[in-house]
């Protein structure tokens, strides 16, 4: 019995399918189901009850598997505690980014990360959609929003306001609004999720609130693509002024009335389970946390955003 057979075992364990584990594992089902008999054997007893159809835990194997997973986290444990003392930057990290912050922003900042720790190796995720850690098979995810798992442990990079934004074409064609009621006769850019259309658009200013349904011809789940239509003058659209920044920056596109002010959120670096915050993960947090105010502090200096939003 390996301990790589162990590992097996847990994946069996939680998609309940051999042939489930193996794929998760980047394996042969033939080569899973023999770390299953390997371990079977050398316990005396059958951990699964196995059908024509199904595979469930037995009773054997409800006391084993908690108890064999516990044992595994406490090794990745001293493993980690080791490497952290000895300074040792490697491993694989398996990330799942936005689209927008992904592609256009957080890509590069990995491609250096990767470069000054060669022995760090990278599987990026990106996708607007929400992360499953275990279907999607990532490690840590970079999202905005805060953990709403209390299983989850979370990181903040940094807070990051929304703008509402269009480009100087689009506000010549059809003016520039000046107050959240302006803006129903615009055509707003949505972003969508599982078929909701992200179209109640919520403004602050001095303590009140406007809620302002907004209507628009394009619509999207890839944030990305509400990005560039923005940038192509196709209408109004709100975004994470990280987003949007180099845009804001280089004159594409203008922050149209920015004393109401949308949503603000924040970035967080979230992982599943404590043992999965490594060396490599901190350093990656620590540079994100820099990069970031970077670009807030740009956008403050010329702006676009007030020094509050460093708090």
């Amino acid at each position: 019995m390996l301990l790589e057979d162990l590992q097996v075992i847990l994946k069996v364990a939680e998609f309940r399918s051999i042939t489930a584990a193996a794929a998760d594992l980047d394996m042969r089902t033939a080569t899973a189901s023999a770390a299953l008999k390997r371990v079977e054997s050398a316990l005396g007893v059958d951990l699964f009850i196995r059908t024509t159809r199904s595979l469930r835990l037995s009773g054997a194997g409800e006391k084993y598997i908690p108890q064999c997973k516990e044992a595994l986290l406490m090794l990745e444990q001293a493993k980690q505690k080791m490497k952290g003392e000895l300074d040792i930057i490697d491993g694989e990290l398996r990330i799942a980014v936005s689209s927008d912050l992904g592609r256009n922003l957080v890509a590069p900042w990995l491609d250096e990360f990767v470069e000054t720790y060669p022995k760090v190796s990278l599987k990026l995720n990106i996708s607007d959609s929400p992360v499953d850690f275990y279907r999607d098979s990532v490690d840590i995810a970079l999202r905005y929003g805060s953990p709403d798992d209390a299983n989850l442990y979370g990181f903040k990079i940094c807070n990051t306001p929304g703008l509402l934004c269009a480009t100087h074409d689009y506000l010549d064609q059809y003016g520039t609004p000046q107050h959240p009621h302006d803006l129903p006769t615009h055509n707003g850019l949505f972003y969508q999720l599982n078929d909701v259309v992200y179209d109640l658009w919520t403004f602050t200013k001095g303590g009140q609130d406007y809620k302002i349904k907004m209507s628009g011809g394009r619509a999207s789940n890839d944030g990305d693509m509400v990005r560039r239509w923005c940038v192509a003058g196709k209408g109004l659209a709100v975004k994470s002024c990280l987003d949007i920044a180099g845009e804001l920056l280089a004159g594409n596109i203008v922050n149209v009335m920015p004393d109401f002010k949308p949503r603000t959120t924040g970035l967080w670096l979230i992982c599943p389970s404590r043992q999965l915050i490594t060396p490599a993960t901190r350093l990656l947090r620590d540079m994100l946390k820099k990069k970031c105010t970077e670009i807030l502090h740009q956008l403050i200096e010329k702006g676009f955003l007030d020094e509050s939003v460093l708090d």
